[in-house]
């Protein structure tokens, strides 16, 4: 799934791509796309695309009057739409423009989750933004451990809880923990203060280094494309000391670490009912 610098990235190239482009209609090309019955999307029509901003994993498309809140899943993508076909493989709503052009939200999996909220007022109140945790690409310590003061939990489930923190996936969650030399196993409610001190640096550090990477692609990455020290690394050396990237599997996910950078060099059993360790 794209997670925070997938798609902020793709936020800021669709702004300079499309901001101030008068919309002519949205239309939703499949029957679970629009997510909402009020307020109208018509509401929009007319007015100049203000942006496309970015809160968690969400794309926040703005008009005047209505938001577009757009969520990608799995395999979603919302890009200019060159070809405007009447039925674009995988299409499932479109936005065009009175200039002609247009934008496509697309989706290429099966289940066809990707889909649009329209939102008038305030977002943070309203579905599918109301609930979210504080938003991982402005944190600060306090905004930390204000979320860390809810129920423990281990620290890589955590940082994947978009009630507790918005916009942090699965391998920037492994990414994390290794960066800031912690078990993914670790319980939230025990972290040191030194810990909450390296686990903020390290979620800063992550993102700041994919978001640059995402910034000087044309088009937003697949997943296998992304940057990395531990994530889908099993069984290679790790770069920061040389021991063997191991991992604990999922049904769907995987919990990749460094044993000695993370668990005191102890491997932790490949099942979901291990005694995990600090």
């Amino acid at each position: 799934m794209p997670e925070l610098p997938e798609v902020q990235a793709q936020a800021e190239r669709l702004t300079t791509a499309f901001a101030g482009a008068e919309l002519e209609a949205f239309r939703a090309l499949t029957f679970t796309a629009l997510k909402t019955v009020v307020p109208e999307p018509d509401l929009a029509t007319g007015h100049p695309l203000e942006s496309v901003d970015r809160y968690g994993k969400y794309l926040l498309v703005r008009f005047a009057s209505v938001t577009f809140v757009v969520h990608l899943m799995q395999g979603g993508r919302l890009e200019p739409d060159e070809k405007q076909s009447a039925k674009p493989r995988g299409g499932l709503a479109r936005w065009r423009f009175v200039d002609g052009r247009a934008v496509l939200l697309s989706e290429q999996s099966k289940e066809k989750r990707a889909g649009v909220w329209v939102v008038e007022g305030d977002l943070s109140s309203q579905p599918p933004l109301e609930g979210l945790g504080p938003d991982a690409g402005a944190l600060d310590e306090a905004a930390l451990r204000g979320a860390l003061a809810g129920p423990s939990m281990r620290v890589h489930g955590f940082l994947r809880d978009q009630r507790r923190l918005a916009g942090i996936g699965r391998r920037l969650a492994n990414e994390v923990c290794h960066r800031a030399h912690i078990s993914p196993f670790a319980a939230t409610a025990k972290l040191t203060d030194d810990e909450i001190g390296r686990l903020l640096d390290a979620i800063r550090s992550c993102i700041d280094e994919s978001l640059t990477v995402e910034r000087g692609r044309d088009a937003m990455s697949r997943s296998a494309d992304r940057v990395g020290a531990v994530y889908h690394r099993t069984g290679e050396a790790c770069p920061v000391c040389g021991d063997t990237i191991r991992s604990v599997e999922y049904s769907r996910y995987t919990v990749n670490y460094c044993p000695t950078c993370q668990t005191g060099g102890k491997v932790l059993a490949d099942n979901t009912t291990s005694k995990f360790l600090k």
